[in-house]
Order: C-alpha cells, then sequence, then structure tokens
C-alpha cells in the first residue's frame, strides 16, 4: 500500500512538473516577444523598462493580497484559474496587433498576467509540500526549477526564431497557448490532504491575515534578514533582460534571433545551477551556498556590459542565472522547510511583496541609466553591489549553515 501511494505521489508530482514547466516557457515567450513588440514600434529601451517596471509594480501589489486568497481557496482549482486568465489575456495581444501596434494594449495586459502570475507563483509554492516528502523538498524545487530553465532555453530561443520569422505577436500567441496546456495539466494533479486551506487558517479579518505572514518573517531570525538582503538584490535584479537586450541590439548590432539565443543559452546556466544546488547546500549548508551564489553572479552581472562579443555576454548572463538560480532556489526551500502549512501561502506572499518593492523602480532606474551613461558603466555598478549585499550577508544569520535546524526565534 505504501509502496502505491508513493507511486501516486510520484504521478501526481510529474504531471504537476510539466504543467509547470508549460507555464513557465509561455513566461519565456513573452519575456522576449513584450519587449521587442514594444522595441520594434519605439526603438526606446526605455520604454521597455517602462514595461517591466509596470509589470513589475503590478506583481509587488497583487503579492499583498495573493497569499490571503492561496491561504484561503483551494489552490488546486487557483492554479488553474490563473493559468486560464493569462491565457486568455496574452491571446488578446497577437489579435489586436492585425489591425496594427497597439502599445497601450501591452501596458494593459502585462501588469495584469504578472499579476496574476505573482498568484500562481505563491501557490505553486504552497503546494510543493504536499507532493513530496519533507526531506526531498530542495530536491523537488531543483527538479521543478531545472525543467522550467530547460523551457527557459526553449523559450527564448524559439520566441527569438518565431519574432524573426512572423514577428513578436507571434510569439505572444505561442505564450498564450502554453498556458491553456498547462491548466489541462493541472486539472489531472490530485494534491495530498493538507495543501489546501483546513481548521488552522486564521479568518478573523482580511488585515490580520495579510500581517500573518510579514509578522512570522519578522520573527524568524534569517528570513527576516534574507528579505532585506533580496529587497536590494531585487532593485538590481529585474531590469537584467532588458540590459542584455538592449546591449546585444544596440551595442552589439545583433538581430532577434541571436537575442533569443543568447538567453536560451544563458538558461543552460538555470539548469545546472537547479540541478546542483542540492548537492551544494548539502555539503556547505544553507549560508555558504546562498552568499557564494550571490558573489558569483555580482560578478557575471558587472561583466555584462562590458562584453564586446556575443559568446562573452551568453557566458556571462548563464553565469548569473545559474547562480542566481542557486540562491532562489535556497531560499525558497528554507521558506518551505520552516513555515507551518497554514501559514505557508501568506509567508511567501509577503516575502515575495517585499522581496520585489523596489524592483519596478529598480528596472526603471537601470534600463533609464543604460540609455544615458552605457551598459557598461550601469552593469559594473550594479555587478559591484550584488558583491556587497554578499558581504553584508556574513555579518548576519543568514550566513548560519541549518538554518532549517533552529528554533523559531533563536
Amino acid at each position: 500500500m505504501g509502496e502505491k501511494r508513493a507511486g501516486g505521489r510520484e504521478r501526481d508530482f510529474r504531471i504537476f512538473w510539466g504543467a509547470l514547466t508549460l507555464s513557465v516557457l509561455g513566461d519565456s515567450f513573452a519575456l522576449i516577444a513584450l519587449p521587442l513588440l514594444v522595441l520594434e514600434a519605439t526603438g526606446s529601451v526605455a520604454r521597455m523598462g517602462l514595461l517591466t517596471a509596470v509589470g513589475g509594480a503590478a506583481m509587488v501589489l497583487s503579492g499583498v493580497f495573493a497569499g490571503v486568497v492561496v491561504d484561503r481557496v483551494d489552490r488546486r482549482k487557483l492554479l488553474i484559474a490563473c493559468d486560464l486568465v493569462r491565457m486568455v489575456l496574452y491571446v488578446l495581444v497577437p489579435l489586436v496587433w492585425l489591425a496594427g501596434p497597439q502599445i497601450w494594449l501591452l501596458y494593459t495586459v502585462l501588469p495584469l498576467c504578472e499579476a496574476v502570475g505573482m498568484v500562481f507563483s505563491v501557490a505553486y509554492v504552497t503546494v510543493v509540500r504536499g507532493l513530496v516528502d519533507a526531506d526531498r523538498i530542495t530536491e523537488a524545487n531543483g527538479r521543478l526549477n531545472a525543467t522550467a530553465a530547460a523551457a527557459g532555453v526553449v523559450g527564448p530561443l524559439g520566441a527569438g526564431v518565431v519574432a524573426a520569422w512572423a514577428g513578436p505577436a507571434a510569439a505572444v500567441a505561442v505564450d498564450a497557448a502554453s498556458f491553456g496546456v498547462s491548466a489541462v495539466c493541472l486539472s489531472l494533479v490530485r494534491f495530498r490532504q493538507g495543501v489546501s486551506p483546513g481548521p488552522a487558517v486564521d479568518r478573523q479579518g482580511w488585515w490580520r491575515d495579510l500581517l500573518a505572514g510579514a509578522s512570522f518573517l519578522r520573527r524568524h531570525p534569517v528570513l527576516r534578514v534574507l528579505t532585506l538582503l533580496l529587497f536590494l538584490f531585487s532593485f538590481l535584479e529585474l531590469g537584467l533582460n532588458d540590459l542584455i537586450i538592449y546591449h546585444l541590439k544596440h551595442d552589439l548590432g545583433q538581430g532577434d534571433g541571436t537575442v533569443g539565443g543568447v538567453l536560451a543559452i544563458g538558461a543552460l546556466g538555470t539548469i545546472a545551477g537547479a540541478l546542483l544546488v542540492a548537492r551544494i547546500r548539502r555539503r556547505l549548508g544553507f549560508g555558504p551556498t546562498w552568499i557564494g551564489a550571490v558573489i558569483v553572479s555580482g560578478c557575471a552581472l558587472g561583466g555584462i556590459g562590458l562584453a564586446g562579443g556575443v559568446a562573452s555576454v551568453a557566458l556571462l548572463t548563464a553565469a548569473f542565472l545559474g547562480s542566481d538560480s542557486i540562491a532562489g532556489t535556497c531560499s525558497m526551500s528554507l521558506r518551505q522547510e520552516v513555515t507551518p502549512e497554514h501559514l505557508l501561502g501568506r509567508v511567501t506572499s509577503a516575502f515575495w511583496t517585499i522581496h520585489y518593492a523596489a524592483a519596478p523602480i529598480g528596472a526603471a532606474v537601470v534600463t533609464w541609466a543604460a540609455q544615458h551613461h552605457g551598459t557598461a558603466v550601469v552593469g559594473a555598478a550594479c555587478g559591484t553591489a550584488c558583491v556587497g549585499i554578499a558581504a553584508l550577508a556574513l555579518f548576519t544569520p543568514v550566513r548560519s549553515r541549518r538554518p532549517e535546524a533552529a528554533p523559531e526565534g533563536a
């Protein structure tokens, strides 16, 4: 009977794994297609950065309420609904584009999709613990992130090819279709009891629910500091894709296909990081793994704007995304390990809301600075700041090797 249950859990995890990969595939198409639509219509990296900033702001605002929603409703149904909503929204872009470019539509669709995507992301984090045993959480997150990154390889490359052949709007249509297939896959997944809200959920009011996640983060010594450090890191990180696209197209004179290829190669770094993170964390512990990954991220980011060739940009992008994958998987796994089930949605939501609060401003500032001062100066400044964040972590509880084993508040 135990083997049968284990086999059923593995089946459900594999289907969920596939659904998440498809959702990421759609996001990776939009990652290339939407900025290319703006650049094609306006020729401005600042307008690209503004679109990214607007989408990021919507994601942050959605994050304020996402955890409360996730902890109050059936999480499986919520995941399916999020995919279906994004499918409908993204399909509007190629349909409207048939009559000609409508930049205003992108500034409407992307924020809505980013807001829904935040709810999806919070919900997906909360259900992983209901699909695998506790001692396999980091490994499961690594597998999910690795294949999501594999979709990230196919997505940018495919989006670049589709954009070059049929235009960026056609790439958005592929994006919409991927969300529809993902919703079908999620409808086949059976989650273990406990991944949806139960009697333990505090329903004494939205305001108290909103504060519950932030309160847990404040009490936990490692999550408290980690949230603040990632607040600084996200200010520098969100505009990276726009920076890379602008550097390749403006500074190096490359086409859409090359942009997709570079980001696809960069995604290979994410795959490598996701596959290695569980092994590295077991050997080094949480703190050294996270801090080391942020240092590598900073060094790579500092070199991207200075790189004078496509190959070097691709390798540095892979190094950045690989180390970012290691750091991100570590922090996500730690939250899942130490957070009570009934609070997991609200804690995840609060973490991401605070984490990304400065990101929209950062995206706008970074891309504006790149247009006026060049990618070399901006990349070097951002990379130096990332290394500084890692140095700060050395003087905080984040350096702990096994924070998951410490009692709350220790």
